[in-house]
């Protein structure tokens, strides 16, 4: 089975909430993950405005245009 991301909701203080097309919700904090960033352009995204100005493309979320991604398998887990 795929799965793909139906919907992600910014929830507030780095956290979003998603909705994978098997039914799966999940609620994943991106702080610590932001925090210990190396990458200066994975840490720009501490800016929250920034960080809150994701998209989702073909069932997968990025940021300016796969500036950052994700796995969808790993989100669905709840890994990052």
């Amino acid at each position: 089975m795929v799965i793909s991301i139906q919907k992600a909701e910014y929830k507030g203080k780095y956290k979003i909430k998603f909705v994978f097309s098997d039914g799966i919700e999940k609620t994943i904090d991106f702080s610590n993950f932001l925090k210990q960033a190396k990458n200066p352009m994975t840490k720009k995204y501490l800016k929250e405005d920034l960080f809150k100005n994701f998209s989702i493309q073909y069932g997968d979320i990025t940021w300016n245009d796969y500036e950052m991604c994700f796995p969808i398998w790993d989100l669905h887990e709840g890994n990052i």
